[in-house]
């Protein structure tokens, strides 16, 4: 969804360039974002992303700018963001902050274990002011993303008729056979259809 902006590309921008087939996929790099809405993506069609091309790591600079956060914390700021509609996943977050402890841009300090809490270095005051422009238009994108799913998303009572729906199926006594199989595909279906408005059968 979120365009490119511009940054410059330091040193250990171009030491996380992978070869094709390496731990981040042909020419992909930690800071690359790959979160989005899935197949069929609300904001775009297949393979619509959230973040573009460093949107997550100047997202996340912020708000360790803002003040120190944990990881959890971070990722928990951003849903927050989204009215709760849309969390990054660890598997981008934890990634992007290494790339910031390696361009110097926040320092981590082990707490509580192996959990680490992140704060802002000069330098990464100074990238921030440098991309102040970048980092207004992303902000400014994701107050929009958080109005348009806060019109879409399900009502949180609906949220609950669905996961009843999946207890009931999981809480079903005895074996599946083809008719009692078919059967209830028949009645999800047919619910499926009035849900939309269209014919029963």
């Amino acid at each position: 969804m979120f365009g490119r902006h511009h940054e410059h590309r330091g040193r250990h921008d171009r030491h996380h360039d992978c070869a094709p087939g390496g731990r981040w996929g042909r020419g992909r790099r930690p800071g690359d974002d790959d979160e989005g809405f899935g197949r069929g993506g609300f904001f775009g069609g297949r393979g619509s992303r959230m973040f573009g091309h460093g949107d997550l790591r100047l997202v996340l600079l912020a708000l360790i700018a803002e003040k120190p956060r944990h990881g959890y914390e971070l990722i928990r700021a951003i849903e927050e963001k989204f009215g709760g509609n849309y969390a990054p996943s660890p598997g981008a977050v934890y990634p992007t902050l290494t790339l910031l402890e390696e361009q110097d841009y926040v320092v981590a300090e082990a707490r509580e274990g192996t959990k680490k809490l992140y704060q802002v270095t000069e330098t990464g005051r100074q990238f921030l002011e440098e991309n102040s422009v970048a980092l207004k238009g992303i902000q400014a994108r994701m107050d929009l993303a958080a109005q348009a799913f806060a019109m879409h998303s399900t009502p949180e009572s609906v949220r609950e008729a669905i996961r009843t729906l999946k207890q009931s199926l999981h809480m079903r006594r005895g074996p599946w056979t083809a008719e009692e199989a078919e059967r209830v595909r028949k009645l999800i279906e047919a619910t499926a259809r009035q849900i939309v408005g269209g014919p029963e059968n």
